[in-house]
This record gives structure tokens, sequence and C-alpha cells, in this order.
């Protein structure tokens, strides 16, 4: 598959299952991470791997943070914010620590092209992930919870493994529709 397909193929998947990557894949779509435009050099993103077990306790994160967000939060909220560390065999935390020399929001870009150029890999070698934030990545109890410090940006949370179901196909926009030409006024 050429690059232009593995871009146009790329869909959210309904399921994840085992097995994993490998670590040398991982490696590699990390490594192909790292090649992210970033100007000037500063390399904001991060990266954490959560799995196995650690996935519970990530859960249980997200849940304390869900209860100080939402004191008033149901039993049946705070299991479902628990399950979803579950989603998924693998989850990748995907990180940026903003660095003097560049404007803050270059640096989250870059951030969030490291991550496309990962999933964009991970789906170029046969496996499935999908990009979640919610309130909890904005959280400083899931900050704190993950040895971030509070200035520390949450660009995604990345649910990765095989393919388990598909999900829907989305439209997709097409060049007309968003792209235009400026020509200077005369």
């Amino acid at each position: 598959m050429d690059v232009i397909d593995i871009i146009k193929t790329r869909r959210e998947p309904a399921k994840l299952t085992d097995p994993v990557p490998s670590d040398d894949l991982l490696s590699a779509a990390f490594t192909a991470a790292a090649t992210a435009p970033d100007h000037k050099m500063l390399r904001p993103w991060r990266f954490m791997k959560i799995a196995g077990e650690a996935r519970k306790d990530f859960g249980e994160l997200m849940a304390k943070s869900l209860k100080a967000r939402m004191p008033d939060a149901d039993a049946g909220a705070i299991e479902r914010e628990k399950t979803k560390a579950l989603r998924a065999p693998l989850i990748v935390v995907a990180t940026a620590t903003i660095k003097p020399g560049a404007p803050e929001v270059e640096q989250l870009l870059a951030a969030g092209a490291a991550v496309q150029n990962f999933t964009l890999a991970l789906h170029g070698s046969g496996f499935g992930s999908f990009w979640r934030t919610g309130e909890a990545a904005y959280d400083p109890i899931v900050k704190q919870g993950l040895g971030l410090a509070p200035e520390d940006h949450i660009v995604g949370f990345l649910y990765v493994g095989t393919v388990g179901a598909m999900g829907p196909e989305k439209k997709r926009q097409t060049a007309p529709e968003i792209v235009s030409t400026w020509t200077a006024a005369r």
C-alpha cells in the first residue's frame, strides 16, 4: 500500500483486540512519529505505554478524575469510566511538553502531527488505533497520576491493537470542498 492509500483507508475501528504490535513495530511507529514537522526542532512530544494490568490502574485513575469533576456521578458512570481503559490491549498516552523558543500552538500541532504519523504507521502495518481526549485529558488529577507536570498537555489517549471490528465508513471531504485559491486583489 502506498502512503496515499494508507492515509485514505485509515478508519477508526469499533473494536480492538490482541495481539498488539510487536516491540519492534511499536519502536518503528514511534520513530515515524518523531519525524513530524517540528518548528525549531523542539521535539515537544512524548509517548507513554499502558498495557496489561496497568490498564486497570489507569481505569481507576480515570474514575478518580471523574469523581472529582462530577461528585454526583452515579455508579454506572464511574464504572463506564473505568472500562474505557479496557477498550484496547494497549493505550499510548501522547503528551506535549511546551518548551521556550516557539509558540505553544506550533508545538501542540507538532505533537498532533507526531500522533498522526504514529497512527498511520500502525495502520500501514495492519493494526488499528483510535484517538480520544475528553475531559480527563485536561484534568490535573490524571496528569499527576501519570507523572506529568501540570503544564504538560495530554494530546490524546491512543487505543491500539488488532482490529476486531471496523467502525462505520464516514463521509470524507474532497479537495473541492476544502481547497480554495487566493488571488491578490488587483
